[in-house]
């Protein structure tokens, strides 16, 4: 599904967004790319392959929006669908949300949180939610006026 928005009233960019295709693999890869060099992390080439397999799958849980300036791809959104113990229906958890410098402030990511809402509602799920480093300031002014900031603190262990 292809949508238009013009989300933010201050500086307009007309956008088009739509999942990824086939021929989108470059794009998103470069995307994917400049998120992961934004938190200072990096992965193999096998992480890019297994989830954009995963992405153009038909029956899977794990979903992604391109966002694009005429035919430049200037934001993406990957988000996954998960049970919970607190809700019948699905949880949706957008995973990751970049938008390249030069788009930024126009509505681009306001338009990708959207989408990816829009979308989760449409696919019965409880709630969306995410995500963000504490200095990730700018971001975190979106994120402050589009959605609600919970009390959580995020804890991993991964060995």
């Amino acid at each position: 599904m292809e949508k238009k928005s013009n989300v933010n009233k201050r500086e307009q960019m007309a956008i088009t967004l739509r999942k990824p295709e086939p021929s989108d693999k470059e794009s998103w890869f470069h995307l994917f790319e400049e998120y992961l060099t934004f938190y200072k992390t990096k992965k193999p080439q096998e992480v890019f392959e297994a989830n954009w397999n995963r992405i153009l799958a038909e029956d899977t849980k794990m979903h992604s929006v391109l966002a694009f300036d005429g035919a430049s791809a200037v934001g993406l959104a990957n988000y996954l669908y998960h049970d919970s113990f607190w809700e019948v229906n699905e949880r949706c958890y957008l995973n990751d949300l970049i938008v390249l410098p030069a788009a930024r402030g126009k509505g681009v990511g306001e338009a990708l949180i959207q989408y990816v809402f829009d979308e989760s509602q449409t696919a019965g799920a409880a709630m969306l939610y995410w995500t963000t480093a504490h200095e990730n300031v700018v971001a975190r002014k979106l994120y402050d006026r589009v959605s609600e900031l919970t009390p959580f603190i995020k804890y991993q262990k991964t060995k």
